[in-house]
């Protein structure tokens, strides 16, 4: 429906979103590594190992001995590593990238890494009650960036954010109009789209989890839809002067300028 491509959403509590750079530059190696730079061999048997698989978690089936890479229960975190082609890592990084900085400045970068695993533990969950005998291996950061993208609707949902509609309209809408679409379909297709490549359950799961650990995980102080619009430093009026805090927001009236307020 949407692809993110930026936000004028800055940081305040920390300087660098390491655990975010840190989870896409794994998402990117676990790609190059099984898919890219190996053999199609390699691929499948890290897809079978390393996915998860609601048939193995729910005890409808067993994997050969010679296939299990990790204990059962990791797979429920390992899958979200893995992608399937190019297109699918880079959509996932993308939505990673423009949205999960300002939800790991609110959580901080432990709670934040907690808090992503936990989304992808959700989704493959969520996916396994939906079709526990199925032995097809779920793969895809899906699950965990859909918690992160529900996270950031309940930090910020007035921030604008330049989206690509349809592949091919820019856009700057406001935060909240583009995500509750998103999450509106997922929950739609999740209803009518039976026989799919697609897990919506895991979406979904993500979603639901998203939301409701952002609530607790959160750093004491931080509100949920929250009103100020912090200015990145870029385009922040040089005579602003006392109106700009530490944290480089615009707390009082900032004189317009090409960019806007």
């Amino acid at each position: 429906m949407f692809i993110p491509l930026h936000d004028a959403n800055s940081l305040k509590y920390i300087k660098v979103q390491y655990v975010t750079i840190g989870l896409i530059a794994v998402n990117v190696a676990v790609w190059l590594v099984t898919g890219l730079a190996s053999t199609q061999d390699v691929a499948d048997a890290a897809v079978v190992g390393l996915g998860y698989i609601p048939a193995v978690a729910f005890d409808f089936a067993d994997l050969e001995p010679a296939l299990v890479l990790v204990p059962e229960d990791a797979t429920y975190v390992t899958y979200a590593f893995l992608h399937g082609d190019f297109m699918h890592l880079a959509s996932n990084m993308l939505f990673l990238w423009v949205f999960g900085d300002n939800v790991e400045d609110a959580l901080g970068h432990f709670r934040f890494l907690l808090f992503y695993l936990a989304c992808a533990a959700a989704g493959a969950l969520a996916h396994g009650l939906l079709e526990p005998q199925s032995e097809a291996p779920l793969i895809g950061a899906s699950g965990a960036v859909s918690g992160v993208v529900a996270a950031y609707l309940l930090l910020h949902p007035k921030i604008r954010v330049w989206v690509l509609v349809l592949f091919r309209v820019p856009l700057r809408l406001p935060a909240a109009v583009p995500i509750a679409l998103w999450i509106a379909q997922q929950f739609y297709m999740l209803a009518v789209d039976g026989e799919h490549g697609i897990s919506w359950g895991a979406h979904v799961g993500g979603i639901l989890a998203g939301a409701a650990l952002v609530m607790v995980m959160r750093r004491r102080g931080v509100p949920l839809f929250d009103r100020v619009i912090v200015t990145p430093e870029a385009v922040r009026h040089a005579d602003a002067g006392p109106a700009a805090t530490e944290e480089g927001g615009a707390r009082g009236s900032v004189p317009p300028t090409h960019w806007g307020r």
